[in-house]
Formats: C-alpha cells, structure tokens, sequence
C-alpha cells in the first residue's frame, strides 16, 4: 500500500506532467495553445518555463520511484487458476475415489476455502461474472455462441482494475469472452495475452486445425506455433510473464485460465494412463485435471523457488459443475454443468496468502458467488475501485479473514444463477434463488441444502414464505435486468485495433444453431436454420473491403475444395479429423447496412470480393454461399478491413 507522501508524490508528478501534455489532468490550469488531438501546450504564465516543469516532473517522478518500488514489491501478487468444466468432485481433496490430485490436495490442506461458492452452469457466463463482479445477465453473457459470449464494452474487467492500480497484467488460456476489438482480453486490460480463439482449442474462431498439442495460439494478437500440451503451455508463458514482473519489481496478476479439462478429450497419455479403464473419455477428462494438477505443482515450486509464494495471492477454482467426471462421482450433487441444480454451478475456491494471513486449511461457510472475487481482490490489493460501477457481489475479506464472527455478523445473502443458452433470456429459465440454507430452482421447486444436499426432496409445499421471499427477490432482480437484454455487443469494423476484423461464425446471431467448431465447418453446416448475421459497428464513413470465405486464410484453400482429414492426437477424435466437405459454389451474397449484393463464383476461387463505401454505425452484416443445387451455407469467415482514402 502506499504511503500518504508517496502518494502525494505520484499525484504531484502527474498533475505536473500532465500540465504539459494532456488537457484531461490540467483542471486547475487554464488557457493554453491547442497543438491538435487533445494535446496542449500550457498557458503562458502557467510555468516559467516548459523546461522548468519537465524537469520537476522528472525529479518528482524518479523520488516517486525510488520510493515507490520497495513499497510496490510489498504489495501482494495475484495469481487466479479457473480451469475449465472441472467441477466440486474432481478432486482428491473433496472425496474422489479415483483421481488423484496430490498438488492441489496440498493447496486445499493450507488454503481458506469457501465451501459453498457457486458460478454459472456454463463456461462463458461463469467468466463475465468473475471479470465484472457483475451478474452474468446484466453483462450480456448468457451463452457460449451467438453473439452473447461478448463481455459489454461498459464492463469493467479485473485485468483493467489491476492495470489501473500499477500492476502487470497477464492472461493465459481460455477468454471466451470475445475474439474482436474491443472484447478481446488485449482491449481489456491485459498487457500480456496468450490464448486459443472462443471457448475451446479447436472451435471456430480458434486458428485453423488446432488440437490441444503442438498448437498456434494468440500471442499479444499475433498467430505463434508453440509445442506441447495447451495446458502445459498457458503455465510456461505465465511462469515467463512472472519471472519479467520479478526482474522489473512490479506486482503482476497472472488470470491463468485453462481449456482443460473441456472436451474434446485430449490428455498427455501418461496423465490419462492410470484412468484408461475408464474409457476415452473420462480418461482423457481425469487426465487432462491430473495434468493440470502437475501444473499447480510446478507453479507453486517456482514461487518458492523465487522468494514470491509469502506475498502471492493464489486462487485455484473453477468455471461450472463436472461435464464427464459425474460418472465418477459428484460429491453428493444433484446435476452437472448446464444444470440449475448445485452439480452445475457449485464449484472449489481455495484462497492461500501467507503474509496475508489466508492459511491454515479453513472453511468458509456463508454462500458466496463469482460476483464476489473483483471487490475481493480490490479490498485485499488495495486498488483503486472503478468510479462509478457499483458491483452486485460484495467483498468477502471479512469471510476470509475470520471478521465476520468478532466484528460484524454476514447477511443472509440471496444469490441467483441460471443456465440461459438462448438468443434472449427467459424468466426463470433453468434458474437457482439461493441463499446459505435454501435452494429455489425454476421458481417452484425448493430444496434444504442443509438438510438436503442432494436435493432429493422438494419442500415448497411446506415453506410458501419462503418461496415467496425468494420470488419476490427474483422479480425485483430480473425487472432491474431484463431493459438490458436487447442491448447487443457490435464487432468493430475499420478500428486501427483491428483492421482488418476476422469474423468467424462462432459470433453469428440467430435463434437456430450455429458452426461453432472447426468439425461443423469441415462438415459444411448450413441451412436457413444453421446461419445468422454479425451484429457490427462501422467506425467511420469509408471504403471497407469484404472478403467472404468458407475456409480461414491460413488453410489457402478454395471455396469447393474438399479438406483431408487433420492428425488424430491422444484420446478423442479431435474436430480436425473429420474430412472436408467439398461443395460446389456457384453464388456468392452480401448484405451490410444499405447494400446488397451478389457475385457469380468461378471455380477454385478462394474468396469473394466486395469493395463497398460503408456509412459509420451499427448494423448487421451477412453473407450466404449459394450451391449448385439452391441450397445455402453461410459464410463462415468474413475478413473486413477499411481502406485508405484514396487507395
């Protein structure tokens, strides 16, 4: 934490500086020469001399910094592990008779725990919430496709909350959030990037044929060829990210947020090896968290041997309930991911920070929620809370702390969750109203988790106070949401960020299905059922160039040709290994704003062209492949970038 002269000091420094570049900090001084896009000169009278305000501005920021860094170092480092469709039971420490975990076993042994934390039923909303601090309906996540795995612009993540409060910010993995300016983690406050496209190595926006080993993933924005296991590869760059924050003495946050253990099921066979009795599937499943196990091991040995495990915050937890491990065991739950029963949302967070205090292997009993972690970690770190934004989770330091019995008793909270996967959300749709005690799912049915954990037997009937209270809550709750849902996030076109935008069908509104992995493409999936439009916002009136595609341009394959089959890797089929469809492509169409338009194909071509004058807005943009026998598939990719008056 800063001193009250340190922080006198930076203030200082940075009024000081910002009296001779932006306009923004310069409240209190008046006048100056406007020298174009924001930048001013100050008034004369403001300073002596220019010369003689930079160099007290130099002189105030190298005193700033040489007391800051020492202080700056004290300041607790932050790692947060969310691993993928991996639920309570996947884990030694919660009882599993099968899996073995013996890393994060020791974790949980010296971690406070928080025994009834609960995150959505699927993966992208699970991930709003906990970047946000906000419900994942308010965020305009309630899907993993369509559209509305797009975190709002208006949001405030925990990368930017971290940058904005000094420190080094990296993450490594699964977004799942957005692949497009401005909903990438590199526009939201993430200095360091490394991960796959969309929610899973292999799906559509993901770089071509990827399958869990030997991939190319996202590196700061830029395609780069790595080698090994995806899991093992989100905790190398991590560790290299640390070690620079280390050698730069800089708090760092590393969101380190795996793929594994999501299908398909790809495991390193000596990880899956013990568990092949099991089938494929559930090897590869109890593999690929054995792995990542080895991972959580491996990283914690590295903070000790680095002198940073006393003053690091490290989280391990979870997106939503078990998707294969249930056939093992469940913890006593009732459903898995997707469902509103507590196997699909009630998830592990351990907590462990030596200098902190947070140790000792203790339980957490209160129910908590994903919408609790940011103003956690601001209330830990010390930083900054974002102006204006009122979080709907609450800090849990007290909880955590063990306060909440000496000092202030915790309210009987009410929380909600719910499993929406539509285009637009639906009043107590697969929806749970909880509080520590009570379970009311879809409205009508209620469950004692104290003295029901399996949520066996239905006591509604017998607490209509409940019930009501519950309802009541939930109404208020949804009548506060429900003006937001028609607020669609827009793929930005023609942004400097980006340009030009790769859109992948993975972003396709509609109220049907759509291409979501690499597999359904190969398969040419289509079908007026089967493809929707882009919801885009064209950032300034000019020239956009369109190239439409079924293939991505890294495969420099045409729009009719047939794909071989890609490399099979340990476990599962991967989606790569299904045959290209050829198809025979005889029109192509385009609808953006005001145009439409259409071209003949000729053969072997791969890709069509439109060059068109776009206005700046939002609108939809749309393609379709028209096939020799009328039939239609969308256009699956679509590259658009705006050109250079003139050009």
């Amino acid at each position: 934490m800063l001193t009250p002269f340190t922080a006198f000091a930076t203030l200082t420094s940075r009024a000081l500086f910002g009296a001779i570049t932006r306009t923004a900090p310069l409240t209190r001084l008046a006048g100056g020469e406007d020298v174009g896009r924001g930048w001013r000169w100050p008034a004369k009278g403001a300073f002596r001399s220019v010369a003689w305000a930079v160099g007290l501005a130099a002189l105030t920021t190298a005193v700033v910094q040489m007391i800051s860094a020492p202080l700056a170092a004290a300041r607790p480092n932050v790692i947060l592990i969310i691993t993928d469709d991996q639920g309570y039971g996947d884990l030694g420490c919660h009882g599993n008779p099968v899996l073995k975990t013996p890393h994060i076993d020791a974790l949980y042994r010296q971690s406070v725990r928080l025994v009834d934390y609960h995150v959505a039923p699927t993966c992208s909303p699970s991930r709003a919430a906990l970047q946000s601090g906000h419900w994942t309906d308010r965020t305009g996540v309630w899907h993993t496709i369509m559209g509305r795995s797009l975190l709002r612009e208006n949001e405030t993540t925990l990368g930017q909350v971290f940058q904005d409060g000094g420190y080094a910010t990296g993450m490594f993995g699964k977004w799942h959030l957005g692949d497009n300016y401005p909903f990438r983690p590199e526009d939201r406050g993430y200095q360091e990037v490394m991960r796959h496209g969309g929610g899973g190595v292999g799906q559509t926006p993901d770089y071509w044929d990827n399958a869990y080993f030997d991939g190319v993933y996202f590196h700061n924005s830029k395609p780069e060829k790595v080698h090994g296991f995806c899991t093992d590869v989100w905790f190398d760059y991590a560790r290299r990210f640390i070690k620079r924050q280390q050698a730069g003495q800089r708090p760092f946050f590393a969101y380190i947020c795996t793929n594994a253990p999501h299908g398909p099921m790809h495991s390193p066979p000596e990880a899956s090896e013990p568990y092949k009795h099991l089938g494929t599937n559930v090897a590869n499943f109890l593999g690929m968290i054995a792995n990542i196990d080895k991972n959580v091991g491996q990283l914690r040995s590295f903070l000790q041997e680095e002198g940073l495990a006393n003053n690091t915050i490290f989280i391990f937890t979870t997106d939503n309930g078990t998707s294969s491990g249930d056939r093992v065991f469940n913890a006593g739950m009732r459903g898995k991911k997707g469902s509103e029963f507590d196997g699909g949302h009630r998830v592990p967070f351990f907590v462990h920070w030596p200098a902190g205090g947070l140790t000792g292997g203790r339980d957490v009993d209160p129910i908590t929620a994903h919408v609790d972690v940011l103003p956690t970690l601001i209330d830990l770190c010390q930083l900054p809370a974002p102006a204006g934004i009122q979080f709907d989770g609450r800090s849990l330091r007290p909880l955590l702390n063990g306060e909440d019995r000496e000092v202030e008793p915790w309210p009987d909270r009410i929380l909600v969750t719910d499993s929406q996967r539509v285009k637009d959300p639906i009043k107590w749709r697969k929806t749970a109203v909880m509080t520590s005690r009570w379970r009311l799912i879809n409205g009508k049915q209620l469950y004692d988790i104290k003295a029901d954990p399996g949520q066996q037997r239905d006591v509604a009937a017998s607490h209509s106070t409940t019930v009501r209270r519950l309802r009541e809550f939930y109404d208020a709750w949804w009548e506060e949401l429900e003006p937001t849902f028609n607020q669609d996030c827009a793929l930005y076109l023609g942004h400097p960020e980006e340009n030009p935008a790769r859109l992948t069908c993975h972003d396709w509104i509609t109220t049907g299905s759509t291409p979501w992995n690499q597999a359904s493409v190969r398969n040419a999936m289509g079908g007026a059922a089967n493809t929707g439009y882009w919801n885009v916002n064209v950032v300034a009136d000019g020239e956009y160039e369109i190239r439409l595609r079924r293939w991505p341009v890294e495969t420099g394959a045409a729009l009719d040709a047939p794909l071989p089959p890609g490399a099979d890797v340990p476990g599962a089929t991967p989606f790569r290994a299904r045959p290209g469809k050829a198809v025979d492509v005889v029109k192509a169409t385009l609808s953006i704003g005001e145009h439409d338009a259409s071209r003949e194909v000729p053969p072997n071509a791969d890709e069509v062209v439109f060059t068109l004058r776009l206005k700046s807005g939002v609108t939809r943009l749309s393609g379709r492949f028209v096939l020799s026998d009328g039939s239609t598939i969308g256009t699956y990719y679509a590259y658009v970038k705006r050109l250079e008056e003139g050009s």
